[in-house]
């Protein structure tokens, strides 16, 4: 099987050691590199079966977590990773939210991103352990402030909420009123010191629920 990508990238060297790697596997057909983003989003539309799409973060004109956002909308069957210089706990979540399907440092091993790309290609997602390390502590250090650990009633309401189940549905799931499950998600927020959904999204990711 051929997997065709496309390679966003303004950093020459980089996208020319990619196509170094990628000369050698005859199931990856590089059907683009480009330094502009936004020529990605015309291509897609009349272009067919893009297996993934590796793009840099950093880059003019529009940003590899912009890109990610609209490529997803329009396109979401495509596969995304992401490569950069970043270790930015932040930008990972937006990029988990958006979809993403895996971020490898830029300085990572060329075992590491044949990995990343044999597993996200597999139907799998993959982010460097560099990354959710960064991430995991920065959640730590505000879980660890509030010292207010979650009971399992509390954690099984916090996994439910995260996997976006409704009120009625949590409700029935855990044989409770949806007035108690509206009692939780309040009391969840409080506790975790939460805004919105992605903020609790934030916390179960760290905790393991999802």
């Amino acid at each position: 099987m051929i997997y065709k990508l496309i390679i966003v990238d303004d950093h020459k060297m980089f996208v020319d050691g990619l196509m170094s790697i990628f000369e050698d596997m005859p199931e990856i057909d590089v059907i683009l590199k480009t330094d502009k983003p936004k020529t990605v989003l015309p291509f897609l539309k009349h272009t067919n079966d893009i297996a993934l799409i590796i793009s840099d973060i950093s880059m003019p004109e529009i940003d590899g977590i912009t890109l990610s956002k609209y490529i997803k909308k329009d396109f979401p069957l495509v596969k995304m990773l992401m490569v950069s210089m970043h270790n930015n706990p932040n930008m990972f979540h937006q990029l988990k939210q958006n979809g993403v399907n895996g971020y490898v440092h830029k300085n990572a091993s060329k075992a590491e991103l044949l990995k990343a790309v044999e597993v996200i290609l597999a139907g799998e997602n993959y982010f460097s352990d560099k990354i959710l390390k960064t991430y995991k502590e920065s959640l730590f250090s505000t879980q660890e402030s509030k010292q207010t650990p979650l009971s399992s009633r509390e954690l099984q309401v916090l996994e439910l909420i995260a996997r976006e189940h409704t009120t009625i549905e949590i409700a029935d799931k855990l044989f409770i009123s949806k007035h108690t499950v509206e009692t939780y998600r309040k009391n969840l927020l409080l506790k975790l010191d939460a805004k919105n959904l992605a903020g609790l999204t934030k916390h179960a990711i760290y905790l393991g629920l999802l």
